[in-house]
């Protein structure tokens, strides 16, 4: 049984949802006013795992990803590069989707956009007025939190001790217009005509930060739904305002399990732009494979936070990214392994009495109890590995001892492989793509002439051919002091990146 730690309780909970078979996961999705970062990364990527996780349990999954293309961050961009924010919002979006489906994310199922949703905000903003939680002031509205008894159970604060305000978005002109500085804005003013402005009962305007992912979850999931994620800086004010304005709203219960994921920390520092260790997705995704990107960010639980160092040369310039190479190294190795499994020719596979290793018979039992605690990856990670490591010694049988294979250890292994590429999103791509698309980048990191690399492997093959050994090892070491390592093999030869 899917066990989940639970914000609202602090506790480990087994999971149960409201309607048997059926789950419905909401995650806090972008402000596109800017490219993906690392940390939207690692995001994607917890909540990509768990949805396809409880879809391989069984259930009937709605997952909603919401898209922020109305803020103040948008407005302000968009002034700056001279577009609409619109138009701004609509170009960093697709972004956004071509990024997550590079590290290996499925679609969410619904992308609900503010700007779809203002008649929906609107009439969650107009029952809280109603219900005397929110108040308008000078065509602003905002919600009166001391209205609501429970305001900080979700953040585990006292509201006497909270800082106030919304990651920067509050502006003196607005805290005057509050009645209490904890109020928050539902809907704020602004000028008729003005960019991403609507028509309200209260006047033009726009909504606030928080009150969009209580319309839109509601809508698309209803009152009470069974998951609401996000990064660990949402917790407060973000989600805690979610609640309280959801539960003021309707009376129900809002989301019954919060998860929140960790920092991504860079060199055991929050990452930030003003510190000078900010990364986009795309940026990093120019020096490592997005297959490990995602192996990195299952490298530590969810819920902790993930480091990210690097080494610099004596200039100053970042010269590696240790970690997150030792995860592509891993990739290397699992689509190694997978090309290994694949070229094992139909004549070497028999049927027989052998069983496959219980690292390869167990995985898929072994690899749904490590993701049931808690959505363990690193242990997930050690099964996968384990896995590999067994299909390779029977591949090393196989191909090395000249031994036949059974077809019951082959199809094991094979179907192992795939329930990994399902369940993790690793090892879904072609081998011999992903194996030759790290090793080219390499080699061009490296000034490596591949017109010289391919004449050097065919002069060695010419060399055994005519069994001229002596050739053929001089093309060998001058292979290998490129930088280059040969791969032979039943079907030929092929060279890579160490």
């Amino acid at each position: 049984m899917l066990k989940i730690y639970n914000t609202l309780s602090r506790q480990v909970e087994p999971f149960k949802p409201i309607s048997e078979g059926k789950v419905g996961v909401y995650l806090c999705g972008p402000t596109v006013y800017d490219y993906a970062h690392l940390g939207h990364m690692r995001s994607s990527v917890v909540y990509d795992v768990l949805v396809r996780h409880l879809r391989e349990a069984g259930y009937e999954v709605t997952f909603v990803r919401n898209v922020t293309d109305i803020d103040d961050k948008i407005l302000k961009r968009a002034a700056e590069t001279s577009e609409h924010p619109s138009e701004l919002a609509e170009r960093i979006f697709k972004s956004y989707v071509e990024d997550y489906r590079r590290i290996g994310n499925l679609d969410p199922d619904l992308q609900p956009r503010v700007s779809e949703h203002i008649d929906e905000i609107l009439k969650l903003v107009s029952r809280l007025i109603e219900r005397d939680h929110a108040y308008v002031s000078e065509g602003d509205v905002y919600f009166r939190v001391r209205s609501y008894a429970d305001y900080g159970k979700l953040s585990h604060r006292r509201l006497d001790e909270m800082e106030l305000g919304a990651s920067g978005r509050v502006s003196d002109a607005e805290s005057e217009r509050k009645e209490d500085p904890a109020d928050f804005a539902l809907w704020k003013s602004t000028p008729v005509g003005a960019p991403c402005s609507f028509e309200s009962p209260y006047g033009h305007g726009r909504p606030g930060w928080h009150i969009e992912c209580s319309a839109m979850s509601m809508h698309h999931l209803g009152e009470t739904f069974d998951i609401h994620g996000g990064g660990l800086d949402l917790v407060f004010p973000h989600h805690e305002n979610e609640v309280a304005q959801s539960e003021c709203g309707t009376g129900q219960p809002f989301a019954r399990c919060w998860m929140h994921n960790g920092f991504l920390e860079v060199n055991k520092e929050k990452m930030s732009k003003s510190l000078g260790n900010f990364f986009t997705a795309r940026e990093m995704f120019e020096r490592i494979h997005p297959e490990g990107v995602r192996y990195f960010m299952m490298t530590t639980t969810y819920r902790g936070p993930l480091n990210l160092d690097w080494q610099v040369d004596d200039q100053g310039e970042i010269v590696s990214f240790p970690a997150l190479e030792d995860a592509e190294r891993r990739v290397e190795y699992m689509y190694g392994t997978r090309k290994r499994l694949l070229q094992i020719a139909d004549s070497q596979i028999v049927d027989g009495d052998d069983e496959p290793d219980s690292e390869i018979a167990q995985f898929a039992d072994r690899l749904r109890e490590k993701l049931d605690d808690d959505l363990n990856l690193p242990m997930a990670l050690a099964v996968h590995a384990e896995m590999l490591r067994a299909i390779n010694e029977a591949c090393d049988q196989t191909i090395s001892k000249k031994k036949k294979i059974s077809r019951a250890v082959w199809s094991a292994a094979v179907s192992a492989m795939d329930h990994a590429a399902e369940l993790l999103g690793l090892g879904a791509g072609d081998s011999t793509d992903v194996l030759n698309g790290i090793r080219d980048r390499k080699a061009r990191q490296l000034g490596i002439d591949f017109e010289q690399v391919e004449k050097l492997i065919e002069d060695r093959r010419m060399a055994r051919v005519e069994r001229d050994f002596v050739t053929a090892d001089r093309c060998r070491d001058e292979l290998k002091s490129l930088g280059v390592e040969l791969l032979d093999s039943p079907t030929g030869t092929t060279w890579r990146i160490p």
